[in-house]
């Protein structure tokens, strides 16, 4: 059985990080933005499990380092919904430049 080199796991989670950081900024869209923040964070579980898998002292850091960002993306993403709820009861919008809450 061969394994996979950690390169190939590095480049994956480049490709991700990089796909959520133009989401982040290119979307105006709420949702959209928090799923381009979840790829972030995904990204960072890749990077994480995949060097966790090259050290044998602590494999099991990385794994339980992974465990706390995916509990830490769930809340993110349940307060995230919330405000975007919140946000489009009050101006009937989640479009990112239509909303000036923070403007008088």
């Amino acid at each position: 059985m061969t394994s996979i080199p950690v390169e190939h796991f590095l480049i994956f989670s480049l490709i991700i990080f990089t796909l959520g950081t133009y989401g982040i900024l290119t979307r105006r869209n709420a949702i959209g933005i928090l799923i381009s923040i979840e790829l972030i964070l995904n990204a960072v579980n890749v990077n994480l499990i995949a060097f966790a898998r090259t050290s044998e002292k602590a494999a099991v850091h990385g794994q339980i380092f992974a465990l706390f960002i995916i509990a830490m993306a769930a809340a993110a993403a349940a307060v995230g919904l919330a405000i975007v709820l919140a946000l489009y009861r009050t101006q009937k919008t989640i479009q990112t430049d239509k909303v000036n809450l923070l403007k008088w």
